[in-house]
């Protein structure tokens, strides 16, 4: 990209931060924090294409002045972490919930299909499964415990196994996005005609609602796991694909910065999934109001983070950036 092109682009942008900087002496450092995540971006590009350039004098000195801004004017210390979890990230996925939109219309798809093939023909659940899962599956079921499976292994062996298989997948779904978008989109499609057609077998049995008000107590946050983390392949896919106005090979390492943020951002949701998988799933015979309420404290946990506290961070930071 041409400087002065790149310059016309962002500059009501870098405009906006410089009027944030010289608003008042005291800002607050979190009103900062959207546009100080754009420009630091901005100037990476900037230090990468257009070194000794009066754009990157001038960009180097915006960061300067916001880091001096956000940094001293904070009293935590040691909080980086948690900063990006309260502000960067939610502020950044706010602009990618599209994508996760898409990844979740993806699976879901899936999802139907895997339910209605194994409908249509209860063969289809061994071709996806495997035949020694579903016989046992079916045994757990004949002995009035259709979920027995999560009762077998000590509660910690099993924590750290699940754990590990979860990031596993996650990153399967990550990195498959090498192979652009479609690629991580084919393992949210695969990944959902499995999950589909292992409801299905259930319901076949006539065990369909108990089966998920147990599976659901981890598979809430176990399945949404997978369609971000999906999202966060399509994101790096999407960069490769659709690089705009830059450099395909620079689209590409911003796509997969911003699909790694993404990944990040899960770590704590593949612990707690494994923490519940292990440790409460075993326990299927609880109150049905105990089951639903975890159910539903997931959803909300997910729904809260990825969809509506990152809109409500956007439009905060939009308000207070037009005053």
């Amino acid at each position: 990209m041409r400087e002065a092109a790149f310059v016309k682009q962002n500059k009501e942008k870098w405009m906006a931060f410089e009027k944030a900087l010289d608003a008042n002496s005291n800002i607050n450092a979190d009103r900062l924090a959207g546009l100080y995540i754009q420009l630091t971006n901005d100037l990476s590009f900037a230090q990468t294409y257009y070194q000794e350039s009066k754009t990157l004098l001038y960009l180097n000195s915006l960061a300067s002045q916001a880091h001096q801004k956000i940094y001293i004017n904070k009293k935590e210390k040691g909080n980086k972490i948690f900063r990006f979890f309260k502000t960067e990230f939610p502020l950044f996925f706010a602009d990618h919930q599209l994508t996760m939109l898409y990844a979740f219309l993806i699976f879901m798809v899936a999802v139907a299909i895997g339910a209605i093939s194994t409908f249509n023909d209860d063969s289809f659940t061994r071709l996806i499964l495997g035949d020694s899962y579903v016989n046992m599956t079916l045994e757990n079921i004949k002995e009035g415990n259709p979920t027995g499976v999560y009762q077998e292994d000590g509660a910690f062996g099993m924590f750290l196994a699940i754990t590990i298989n979860n990031v596993r997948v996650g990153m399967l779904c990550f990195a498959a996005g090498l192979l652009t978008s479609i690629g991580a989109g084919y393992i949210l499609f695969s990944n959902g005609v499995m999950v589909g057609s292992f409801f299905a077998m259930f319901a076949l049995e006539n065990v369909g609602i108990e089966s998920w008000s147990v599976i659901m107590l981890h598979g809430t946050i176990e399945l949404s796991v997978i369609v971000i983390c999906g999202a966060a392949g399509m994101i790096m896919g999407n960069a490769i694909l659709f690089p705009k106005t830059y450099a395909r090979r620079v689209s590409f390492v911003r796509g997969a910065k911003n699909g790694i943020k993404v990944i990040i951002s899960t770590v704590p949701l593949f612990i707690v999934a494994g923490f519940i998988e292990g440790f409460v799933t075993r326990y299927a015979f609880m109150p049905a109001v105990i089951k639903y309420s975890i159910v539903g404290v997931s959803a909300a946990i997910i729904i809260g983070y990825y969809v509506v506290y990152p809109q409500y961070l956007k439009r905060k930071y939009e308000r207070l950036y037009r005053a």
